[in-house]
């Protein structure tokens, strides 16, 4: 589990949010490759409640590598 807190929902993609690709580095993640953050619930002002799955990269060190790449 992460101690980071998670970003805001609004501020990820439709892969990071259905836990296809990595919250922090947007890579895409495999089955038994990841960490599962469970299950979140997002509670926009307007509309709907609705649930989101986000996932990590097991490898962190990896992972912030990318992240800190794609920030440059």
């Amino acid at each position: 589990m992460t101690t980071r807190a998670l970003p805001p929902v609004s501020t990820l993609t439709e892969q990071q949010q259905r836990g296809w690709h990595c919250i922090w580095c947007e890579s895409r993640l495999q089955i038994g490759e990841d960490i599962d953050l469970g299950e979140q619930r997002a509670r926009p002002v307007r509309g709907a409640a609705y649930s989101w799955f986000p996932r990590a990269c097991r490898d962190v060190a990896a992972c912030t590598g990318r992240e800190r790449d794609a920030s440059r």
